[in-house]
């Protein structure tokens, strides 16, 4: 049978999408100025005949991939924390 998870309790899950929320706080002002200094090295160094269309795809692609890849880190940094990972049933572990 599987181990009731850490999570199950609301003060701790409370605590625990608290921390993500902030971490994805964090990384979206991050995400921000690094679109920033992108967008502004991009057309400084860029050519001069660019479309505006250039400058969104740059802008659009770097943010998502990076609030996608840090919300994938932030689940596996909270479920780690909090004891989620180690709640399961494993059917293959030896006993």
């Amino acid at each position: 049978m599987a181990r009731k998870s850490p999570l199950d309790d609301p003060e701790q899950a409370a605590f625990a999408w608290a921390r993500f929320r902030r971490i994805m706080r964090f990384m979206l002002l991050l995400t921000v100025g690094v679109v920033a200094i992108s967008l502004a090295l991009l057309y400084k160094f860029g050519s001069t005949e660019v479309s505006i269309h250039y400058y969104i795809a740059a802008a659009l692609g770097i943010g998502f991939t990076m609030l996608m890849a840090s919300a994938l880190m932030g689940l596996v940094f909270l479920s780690s924390g909090t004891g989620h990972d180690e709640a399961i049933e494993d059917p293959l572990a030896d006993d």
